[in-house]
């Protein structure tokens, strides 16, 4: 079966990558294959063409090629709450939350996931046109085999951009750099409270492929959750991914970021988490019209988000 991640080089889409690295889908009887597929949008267009089994990327996003939310599922979340960071340059001096300083800025940001970032800074009293703050994509990030974040991250060390809005490794790199400050972390507080259920990390497959394979579904589910016990247990199994996936610099990163959010490591989708993303959504005129939690969600699944899974 295919997988498809928007970033791999990243802690995002994580808990996907591991439960392959680490044979835990395998575990679970899954031959898997993971595969860089960028952006987003493309991730699930390929999902939908039945070019793929699974798409680990952010459950919103699922939208961009299935309107209306029809003929897609939510399996189950990778994490929990909106997981991309807004980082500026360090010379502009900002401080968290200070986005008041993001006037006559260029901020870098993916298709997509650019509407988390364009929601957050209205609701914080921006206006992009008054203010004249650019949101674009970061130069350079074109074709299908880019990983966002390392990019944004080189992009902001160029001085191409004023900031981006990405994962926690370009955030990192930035600050591993000293070339940038991060400004907005919403995961952790920083903006509106509600702006945690705009989205989150996800595991999302077809109506078909559940009509036609429930039991591979049902396995990837209990491969996510044995991944995220197995990474609580022992975090430094984060190092054997990282070293096999990413550059060294990266991949001497990734045990501190997967530390990081191991506190968000729950596999289980919440009425309120579906409701955030809908609202969210219904925000941006993604969707006209509520959509119900069993419309979005594999809900037959849901005893398997907290099986305590042999590791």
């Amino acid at each position: 079966m295919k997988l498809l991640v928007p970033d791999l080089i990243s802690n995002s889409y994580f808990p996907a990558v591991a439960a392959a690295d680490l044979g835990l889908f395998a575990a679970e009887g899954l031959e898997v294959e993971v595969e860089l597929c960028f952006p987003v949008s493309a991730a699930y267009e390929a999902l939908r063409r039945g070019e793929a089994d699974f798409v680990a990327g952010s459950a919103h996003s699922a939208l961009a090629a299935f309107p209306g939310w029809r003929g897609v599922k939510l399996l189950c979340a990778q994490a929990q709450g909106m997981y991309w960071f807004l980082v500026m340059r360090a010379d502009l001096g900002l401080k968290r939350g200070q986005i008041e300083g993001l006037r006559g800025c260029t901020i870098g940001a993916a298709p997509w996931v650019e509407m988390g970032l364009r929601r957050l800074l209205r609701e914080g009293g921006i206006d992009l046109t008054r203010d004249c703050v650019q949101i674009i994509p970061i130069p350079g990030s074109t074709g299908g085999s880019i990983n966002f974040g390392v990019t944004a991250a080189q992009a902001l060390r160029d001085g191409r951009i004023d900031g981006f809005w990405a994962n926690g490794m370009a955030a990192q790199l930035a600050l591993l750099w000293e070339i940038g400050t991060v400004v907005l972390d919403v995961r952790r507080g920083d903006g509106p409270q509600n702006a945690f259920h705009y989205t989150f990390s996800s595991l999302a497959t077809t109506d078909r492929v559940l009509d036609t394979a429930p039991d591979r579904a049902a396995a990837a589910i209990r491969a996510i959750v044995r991944t995220h016990a197995a990474l609580k247990s022992d975090v430094g199994l984060a190092s054997n991914v990282g070293q096999r996936r990413f550059p060294p610099t990266e991949s001497s990163l990734i045990v501190d970021l997967i530390r990081r959010d191991l506190p968000y490591y729950d596999a289980a989708i919440s009425p309120a988490a579906i409701a955030g993303m809908v609202q969210f959504a219904r925000d941006l005129n993604l969707i006209t019209a509520d959509i119900p939690y069993e419309d979005a969600v594999a809900a037959r699944f849901q005893d398997l988000w907290s099986a305590t899974p042999a590791c």
